[in-house]
């Protein structure tokens, strides 16, 4: 085995060497080795080149055409055209129909208020409702009647002083002129008794008046709002004293856009909420003119609605209280030939989209009797039986393929988890 190491070195190396003959299998041995080397060699430089090749060429990327795009599910609805009318609601508030601020009409005293006058209580029609104190008054009366006591009897001596004037001028037997003729017969003394006569019978009535004036009383059914003076408090001619609010009838100032008026007029009935009011709880009203100014903030048209009863005295329900912001519907008259949808349903341009037979989209233009902030109401555009898209569009193109889901049907994955 050195032997034959030895042998293979020096011929690889170029050194001389003897062979005997005894080395034949020593030679076949050495032949062997070299093939097995340069088969090494060629698996190594075949290796190398693979791998420059590998490296040297660019990737390539088998290409294929993109999946067709999954068609957009929409929802849509089938329209029909039946008589309509729009759901107009609103919010007003609550302002009193008669409010007065009771004065004193004569000077004086108040000495005490009627009974039950206090603040948030009801006093009926022409019930007394404040005392002015009488004595100053009453003596103003008998003054005045004293007068006119006077003046009756001036008169009666002027009249007895015209007949005797006339007896004189009648025996006196001769004519005089018209001016002569009423100074003898004392005509003007006549009309200045009669003028003085008058005169203290008006002294007199308005005295009876006055004291009449000092018992103050509501000049129809009322609510006391609020008390401005208080008894023992000295009066004069003007001063307020009582701050009172109608009760039979309530108003609620409304706002509504103006394109809904052409669905309103004088005497449609109204549904008023609140929420202070318990759930469920409704009152009626009356709408009872539309005014003729815009509102300063949203320049929308004004509305008053009547409510009868308003604080349910003699009515079952809730009452109403002043300033309270109350929500209004109103029931209007329904037109022939309407198609209601979704106010999502319209794009910018009164436009709409609708789904053919094909499932393809489709748009159109519509024109509106109303639009409102959930439902609108299309007067042409469309036809009965269109199936309309109300939502689930993005970005829809004319053409565009879609899938159908009518309105109410559930989706495949919400009926699986249920």
């Amino acid at each position: 085995m050195i032997r034959f190491f030895y042998r293979n070195f020096r011929s690889y190396y170029g050194y001389p060497v003897l062979i005997k003959p005894h080395d034949s299998f020593s030679s076949t041995q050495q032949g062997r080795v070299h093939l097995g080397a340069l088969m090494a060699l060629l698996v190594f430089a075949v290796g190398l080149a693979c791998a420059w090749w590998i490296i040297s060429q660019p990737p390539r990327i088998e290409r294929r055409p993109p999946p067709p795009p999954t068609p957009p599910v929409v929802n849509v609805m089938t329209v029909v055209q039946s008589p309509q009318s729009p759901l107009l609601s609103g919010f007003g508030r609550v302002e009193a129909e008669q409010t007065a601020m009771l004065a004193s009409r004569v000077a004086g005293q108040l000495e005490r208020f009627g009974e039950g006058v206090l603040p948030g209580r009801v006093v009926e029609d022409g019930a007394p409702v404040a005392y002015i104190d009488q004595a100053d008054l009453r003596l103003a009366l008998e003054d005045a009647e004293a007068q006119l006591s006077n003046a009756q009897a001036q008169l009666a001596l002027e009249n007895a002083e015209q007949q005797r004037a006339r007896s004189e001028y009648e025996s006196f037997g001769r004519q005089l002129s018209a001016e002569r003729r009423s100074l003898v017969l004392r005509e003007p003394q006549l009309r200045q008794a009669q003028a003085q006569l008058t005169q203290a019978r008006v002294v007199r009535d308005q005295a009876a008046l006055n004291l009449e004036r000092a018992t103050l009383t509501a000049p129809w059914k009322a609510m006391v709002q609020e008390r401005l003076v208080g008894a023992g408090s000295l009066l004069s001619q003007g001063t307020e004293i009582l701050n009172l609010v109608g009760i039979e009838q309530f108003w609620v100032r409304a706002s509504l856009p103006g394109d809904a008026l052409e669905w309103l007029a004088p005497g449609s009935q109204v549904m008023l909420t609140s929420r202070g009011w318990p759930e469920g709880a409704t009152r009626d009203g009356t709408l009872v003119s539309i005014l003729p100014n815009l509102e300063e903030s949203g320049l929308q048209a004004q509305l008053l609605i009547a409510v009868n009863d308003p604080l349910a005295l003699e009515t079952d329900g809730p009452a109403l209280r002043l300033g309270d912001v109350m929500r209004v519907a109103f029931q209007t008259q329904a037109q022939e030939g309407l198609i209601a949808l979704p106010s999502a349903a319209l794009r910018p341009g009164e436009r709409v989209w609708w789904v053919d037979d094909e499932d393809r989209l489709r748009s159109t233009t519509v024109s509106l009797a109303y639009r409102g902030e959930e439902e609108a109401l299309v007067r042409s555009g469309l036809e009965a039986g269109q199936r309309v898209v109300i939502s689930g569009l993005a970005q829809p193109r004319e053409g565009q393929q879609v899938r159908v889901r009518s309105r109410g049907d559930t989706p495949a994955s919400d009926r699986e988890n249920i």
